[in-house]
């Protein structure tokens, strides 16, 4: 079955709701940080693509055929690559900032996928992430845990009980606390790999 973010059109227009909504600051906060030679994974439909400064050089990816359509739309001049983030087709240490946007959260493997952004990465790069995580609540954490495998089916693959800034400490990065900001469940922080 194909979940919510496999489908671009119903995907896009959701996003483009939840923007209006609030989290468009978000995804400018986020973007407003990346310098040099940019990876943006899980650029999907390519809403983030548009919002990096030109002296950026921005590559997006995706595993998604479809999505990658609507991204070239969106970013005409932006290099577009079809793959997953499991497998990055790109040589070691050859971006300055890579950017995740509401995408860890369905990684089906996300260790062996920061390996990958962390392999990519040059040794002082900046991972930068906005996610959704499990929330500090214990009744909420519960919920999370309780409806995710249905959500996960219906969304095509997010779990929204995961400990992303768990998983990204455990790979190997430092999160900067300065950088790092928190409303609910939503994370925007940046983190530089531990040598």
């Amino acid at each position: 079955m194909r979940g919510l973010e496999q489908i671009p059109w119903l995907y896009d227009g959701l996003c483009a709701v939840l923007e209006r909504a609030g989290l468009g600051p978000w995804r400018q906060r986020l973007v407003a940080g990346a310098r040099g030679r940019t990876l943006d994974v899980g650029c999907g439909t390519g809403r983030g693509l548009p919002l990096y400064d030109a002296d950026t050089r921005v590559f997006g990816l995706d595993p998604a055929r479809d999505s990658l359509v609507r991204a070239r739309r969106r970013a005409p001049s932006v290099p577009l690559v079809q793959a997953s983030v499991e497998a990055l087709p790109f040589r070691d240490g050859v971006f300055d900032t890579v950017v995740s946007s509401l995408v860890f959260c369905s990684v089906p493997d996300p260790a062996r996928g920061l390996a990958e952004v962390r392999r990519v990465l040059r040794s002082d790069g900046r991972l930068r992430m906005l996610e959704h995580v499990r929330s500090l609540r214990s009744w909420k954490a519960a919920f999370q845990d309780c409806v995710q495998p249905i959500w996960t089916r219906f969304s095509g693959g997010c779990r929204p009980n995961r400990d992303t800034e768990r998983a990204v400490e455990a790979a190997g990065f430092r999160i900067d606390a300065e950088e790092r900001v928190a409303r609910a469940d939503l994370r925007c922080f940046a983190a530089r790999p531990v040598r």
